[in-house]
């Protein structure tokens, strides 16, 4: 048998048996040991920033009605520069101008608008349908040229809302609003901008948002694709629907050795779907103490500033944990479940040492079935 720094190793179905070292191949690897079967897991770093579409109004620009707009994006602080921003909004890409009548729909939702069956009307009764549909087509055509992967909505707005339409109290007119319509079709992933100024909310949707970039773009070909993606995100969606998970577990560990490209496909959908619904306070912050506890074990030391579920403290603390604990992962190489992908920019990573390169290619060519030479 060959060996090498990594240990005495064999290649199997293109997975690696490894000795005493273990190490992280593109983030994650199946690792045989004993007749068992375990995960050697990292969690998925990305580089790349994420492109975030958001009504225009929600980013600061006077562009509504009455000439006004709010800045949401203010208490993100410096982390708004860990993403690329596309603001649109369709009412003034409609020709409506600023400031301008206010527009609302008549006789059904914004769905129902793109097939005829109702229409959008100003304040003095003038029927602006054909306008804001082009407004509408225009905006949804930059988000495609941005290649945005999410979109932050305003709620209430008769264009943009999504499960609102009205601002009204005790109402909620008729969503979803016409841009939010084609919104959902696109499978966006969408994220309401009131959210964005709590601090556990946003991480909530910053965390399944990196993971439904990562998951809606990685090659799914084979079952030990699916399976591989899914130990990393399992933990995540098992915080966000449990009955769910393990009946997703269920049914991958039943599926046939060769799978058709088609339950592939549905399957990412689920896992998709899954990735979208909103957690808890009281999911995420038992989930923070039970990887908490995960690390602790992993590596014998504790991190300052993190308290278990039962203590008292408000959700801005609860977030400051749980972004000390990514980071802590991350600088320590444990796995974080409960945010399995992280964002990095390159130009902060430490740098490979050349040992670090060596045992890369190492591990990168013996997969390919090139052996080094004995020692």
């Amino acid at each position: 048998m060959a060996k090498s720094a990594l240990g005495s190793y064999v290649i199997a179905h293109g997975e690696m048996k490894v000795g005493k070292n273990r190490f992280l191949l593109y983030n994650y690897l199946t690792i045989r040991k004993n007749g068992g079967e375990i995960m050697d897991k990292k969690n998925i770093i990305i580089h790349d920033k994420i492109t975030i579409g958001i009504s225009a109004c929600c980013m600061g620009s006077p562009v509504r009605y009455n000439n006004k707009g709010w800045d949401m994006l203010a208490s993100l602080g410096r982390e708004k520069q860990d993403f690329n921003w596309c603001p649109v909004c369709p009412e003034t890409m409609s020709g409506l101008g600023v400031p301008r009548d206010p527009i609302h729909l008549s006789g059904g939702d914004g769905a129902m608008v793109w097939t005829g069956e109702a229409r959008i009307k100003n304040r003095r009764g003038r029927d602006v349908t054909e306008e804001v549909k082009l407004g509408c087509e225009s905006c949804l055509e930059t988000l495609k040229r941005a290649n945005a992967s999410a979109y932050i909505y305003m709620d209430g707005s008769p264009t943009c809302g999504v499960y609102r339409t009205s601002l009204k109290k005790q109402k909620r007119g008729n969503p979803p609003g016409i841009f939010g319509a084609i919104l959902l079709d696109e499978e966006l992933f969408l994220i309401p901008a009131t959210d964005v100024q709590s601090p556990i909310r946003w991480w909530d949707w910053r965390r399944r948002l990196l993971a439904f970039h990562w998951f809606k773009s990685v090659s799914l070909d084979t079952k030990e694709d699916l399976y591989n993606a899914w130990y990393v995100l399992k933990f995540l969606c098992q915080e966000i629907d449990d009955a769910f998970a393990r009946d997703l577990g269920r049914r991958l560990a039943e599926l046939p050795k060769s799978v058709d490209e088609a339950l592939i496909v549905s399957i990412r959908k689920e896992i998709l779907e899954t990735l979208r619904k909103p957690s808890t306070v009281k999911k995420i912050t038992h989930s923070l103490w039970k990887n908490y506890s995960y690390y602790r074990k992993t590596k014998g030391e504790t991190v300052e500033g993190i308290h278990s579920p039962d203590f008292l403290r408000n959700v801005t603390t609860i977030a400051k944990e749980l972004t000390t604990m990514e980071r802590a992962a991350f600088e320590e190489e444990v796995f974080f479940g409960t945010s399995p992908v992280l964002y990095r920019d390159q130009r902060r990573m430490p740098k490979a040492e050349p040992a670090d390169v060596e045992m890369d290619e190492e591990i990168e060519n013996t997969l390919k079935g090139i052996l080094p030479e004995d020692v």
